[in-house]
């Protein structure tokens, strides 16, 4: 499978494609044994473009992705999350709304997202506003420095 990997504020992502579409960006674990990345053009142009992104030059990414896997509502939640604009929440309740669901099974779904950042799970927050949970990175930490850097508002964990 196509892979890249690049440096970013929040840690080490590795993008991975199938070819013709983004299907994976995973945060790598500190220490992690790596195999040696084999990129190809989505996965080059995606690692363009989320460094776009972390320099606050690119707001709305625009390339092909393809869930593997994940049940038709997953892939409902996921597609509704890109809908979500750079810099603004919606929270789990609404996504629910959006598509006939309950918030606590949109919760899930954030949580099985394979391709974050670019489907922006972490825009997604609780009822109060709080961050109950992200997989990526630091979790929480990463989840709130994605948010701040979006509202202007950056800062190192």
């Amino acid at each position: 499978m196509p892979t890249i990997d690049l440096n970013s504020p929040t840690g080490p992502i590795r993008v991975s494609s199938d070819g013709d579409a983004v299907v994976g960006i995973t945060w790598i674990e500190p220490g992690a044994s790596l195999e040696p990345a084999i990129p190809d053009a989505v996965s080059r142009e995606t690692a363009a473009q989320l460094s776009a992104y972390f320099d606050g030059r690119l707001t709305v990414f625009d390339l092909p992705i393809r869930y593997r896997g994940g049940s038709a509502f997953e892939r409902a939640i996921w597609d509704a999350m890109r809908a979500i604009p750079w810099g603004e929440t919606k929270t789990y309740g609404d996504l629910a709304t959006l598509t006939d669901g309950v918030a606590r099974a949109v919760g899930g779904a954030c949580g099985r997202n394979p391709i974050p950042i670019v489907v922006p799970c972490h825009r997604v927050v609780g009822s109060d506003g709080r961050l109950v949970g992200f997989s990526g990175g630091a979790g929480v930490a990463t989840k709130q420095w994605l948010l701040d850097f979006e509202r202007g508002q950056a800062r190192l964990f």
